[in-house]
């Protein structure tokens, strides 16, 4: 039986490989619903050739008339925010591929494990800024498919899939072995654009330098997140909520040829590490897949072709993102949150030529020392800290 799938961010980097997985193996899946912010012409386009019932559109109804397009014929049409969130309810859908970018991505993630759905997870944030919230609620679903003879005989239950090469990584090297026995988790890192460069030679660093990543193709805002580091600050978060690790055990390593996804570290010495061709639809493909494994969507690596792998420790001093996002999730409660809602404002403004590269640490140090850090307590509470944050990032663009 194919599985049911609706697409949040279907247009953006992540959704266009997840259709492009699901376009591979159409006796296994069926896209059922898209989500898409602005790019409604493409979005369409994906429904017309997917057979998609329900798109929902980030923007107003006025906005999509003045376009001057229409909807392919029975097609469910929707518009707004809340609109992409109330895909996550279709009863049609039995697993949602959060690839939104941002914050916004919280609201679609809650609402997924709330309607007792597998998440399959792309958007950083969910974690970053809600795992607290998040993780209870994905253990919920975890117990109910285990209730219901949904879970895999062995391995996890499968109700949040992580949509990311580290996690990806670290989720496979775990199946089989008792937490406990776990010593250290290794996620690993290219090293970005400006690998080796110190903070003199960040100077007047260009948003087309940044964007210019020398193994991964993502879009522009964690593109600019991995030149920074800040998107392996934001991982070592991830992999304590997702692994229930204490971040003394989750190490950063840059791993430049990016054939080394992650690496899981036992108390007897052995590590064991996943690698891999550097191409998102595997784990994507994986995360949709589990437990089974399907044809691979991508040539395997050619280990002949590989020549060396290089390792070295993170320079913390020139990219200052990953040590506060580390520090941010340390320290936790609603911090995370404002780290993360004020790195976004930042990037934004650096991508925009309205703020500078080694700014956007400046800027995000300056809203985290600002912030009184409180316990998580709700969706709201998160989404009022957000606000905050973002206003107070706005006033500190350098």
């Amino acid at each position: 039986m194919a599985r049911r799938i609706a697409v949040l961010g279907s247009t953006g980097s992540i959704g266009t490989q997840t259709l492009d997985v699901a376009s591979r193996h159409p006796d296994k899946i069926e896209v059922v619903a898209i989500a898409a912010g602005r790019r409604a012409e493409e979005a369409l386009e994906q429904a017309r050739e997917f057979g998609v019932r329900f798109v929902a559109l980030g923007m107003e109804p006025d906005e999509f008339a003045a376009l001057g397009l229409e909807a392919p014929d029975g097609v469910e049409l929707s518009f707004g925010p809340q609109a992409v969130a109330s895909l996550t309810q279709l009863p049609d859908a039995d697993v949602v591929v959060n690839a939104l970018v941002g914050a916004a991505g919280l609201q679609a993630s809650y609402e997924t494990l709330r309607a007792g759905k597998v998440l399959a997870l792309a958007n950083k944030e969910s974690l970053v800024v809600g795992g607290d919230l998040i993780m209870p609620l994905a253990a919920q679903v975890d117990d109910a498919r285990r209730a219901a003879g949904l879970a895999p005989a062995h391995g996890p239950a499968g109700a949040l899939m992580p949509i990311d090469s580290e996690h990806g990584a670290i989720y496979q090297c775990l199946i089989g072995e008792e937490a406990r026995e776990v010593s250290r988790l290794w996620v690993t890192a290219s090293g970005g654009p400006f690998r080796g460069k110190k903070r003199e030679d960040l100077t007047g660093i260009t948003a087309e330098q940044a964007l210019a990543h020398p193994t991964w193709n993502m879009g522009p805002k964690i593109t600019i997140d991995s030149s920074t580091l800040m998107n392996k600050g934001l991982e070592v978060i991830e992999a304590h909520h997702l692994f229930n690790m204490p971040y003394e055990r989750i190490s950063v390593v840059v791993q430049p040829q990016s054939a080394i996804h992650s690496m899981v570290e036992f108390t007897d010495g052995s590590v064991k590490a996943h690698l891999g061709t550097t191409d998102m639809r595997i784990p994507i493909q994986y995360a949709l897949s589990y437990p089974e494994r399907w044809d691979a969507p991508v040539a395997p690596l050619d280990f002949t072709q590989l020549g060396h792998l290089d390792f070295a420790a993170p320079d913390t001093e020139t990219f200052r993102c990953l040590a506060l996002a580390r520090a941010a999730g340390e320290r936790g409660g609603t911090l995370p949150c404002v780290m993360n809602a004020a790195n976004e404002v930042a990037v934004a403004a650096f991508l925009a030529g309205e703020g500078t590269y080694l700014g956007i640490a400046e800027c995000v140090e300056a809203v985290m020392d600002a912030h009184a850090v409180q316990p998580v307590e709700s969706i709201e509470q998160l989404l009022e800290i957000d606000a905050w944050a973002r206003l107070t990032a706005r006033k500190n663009i350098r």
